[in-house]
């Protein structure tokens, strides 16, 4: 491991979430210790209140994400913002998630106590054949989105487009969306966990049905949707040993990189998220596994990965 705290690498303990769909994926398959069934969600990189994710080792062991960035901002670039602007989820749907979307950051900030909003986007770590995901709706105009809402005609509002493993889908906010079953995806998003439910197939939790936010749902909802073409990209064959870029957009930078031997690149970004979706390697020396998620700071300079493994890793810009 390199020498001084700019340039050590900062391990996460993530925090992980029981879901009404949530399966066993995240504890079985990416040892996160956590017990029960409906282990939906790993916060992996977060400083959110609902989630704080503490440093696992190293220099800042024990602390939390929120203080790192707090109290040490040149680790981060020295950001003008006023949180760590992202969260980095593995989400693992048994069942099918609520139908919902999200709004920006001005309609969040008015509605929900300064909150931001949330754009966000997926990267489809696995999925059974014939998957689909919610993506969009069929409405032409505002008018007929109300209509179709009023009079419950879910089958011919909701859009469904299939999915297969290695496919990248962009969610702005006004997105109608949802993960349906069997479903394995790294979330990159903004730190915000404000989500409006349109439609929950009439599920009950606790005997009683979950809360709909129908009227905050519609205000926000883009009409008409962006076409089912434009919504799902597939990126299963990047060249190996590169930290290739799949997405950028005002809120954040996503990277892809499978390392099958050995990679260098430079760290040139305010900070990189780092979550390792299979495999196993080492970046400098620092042993790594399906599952990690860490921090390579601002200053690190050159990284070294070796071994066969695949991330994703996202930054902001200044």
């Amino acid at each position: 491991m390199k020498k001084g705290n700019s340039e050590e690498l900062i391990f996460l303990v993530p925090v992980c979430k029981h879901n009404i769909w949530g399966g066993v994926k995240l504890r079985e398959e990416f040892g996160y210790p956590v017990e029960g069934d409906g282990i939906g969600e790993c916060w992996g990189v977060s400083a959110h209140p609902e989630g704080d994710g503490t440093v696992r080792d190293g220099a800042y062991k024990g602390r939390k994400l929120s203080e790192l960035w707090a109290e040490h901002p040149e680790l981060f670039g020295n950001l003008q913002y006023d949180r760590y602007p992202l969260l980095t989820k593995i989400i693992d749907a048994q069942d099918d998630l609520s139908i919902q979307v999200h709004p920006d950051d001005a309609y969040a900030r008015k509605n929900e106590n300064g909150s931001l909003g949330k754009t966000e986007c997926w990267y489809i770590m696995g999925c059974k054949e014939d998957a689909t995901i919610v993506i969009g709706h069929n409405a032409k105009d505002r008018e007929e989105l109300k209509q179709m809402v009023a009079e419950g005609r879910w089958q011919e509002l909701i859009r469904e487009i299939p999915i297969h493993k290695g496919d990248f889908i962009q969610i702005d906010p006004g997105t109608v969306h949802a993960i349906k079953a069997d479903t394995l995806i790294l979330e990159t998003q903004q730190n915000s966990a404000i989500t409006y439910r349109l439609y929950d197939y009439g599920r009950l939790q606790n005997g009683k049905p979950r809360e709909l936010h129908i009227e905050k749902s519609l205000d926000v909802i883009t009409v008409p949707a962006k076409s089912a073409e434009e919504s799902v990209e597939s990126i299963s064959n990047l060249p190996e040993n590169t930290l290739n870029q799949i997405y950028t957009c005002e809120k954040y930078t996503v990277f892809k990189m499978d390392v099958n031997g050995s990679a260098v690149f430079e760290q040139s970004y305010p900070f990189l998220a780092a979550s390792v979706l299979e495999g196993d390697g080492s970046v400098d020396g620092s042993e790594v596994h399906k599952g990690d998620h860490f921090i390579i700071p601002n200053g690190y300079g050159k990284v070294e990965m070796n071994g066969s493994m695949s991330l994703i890793l996202s930054t902001v810009e200044r």
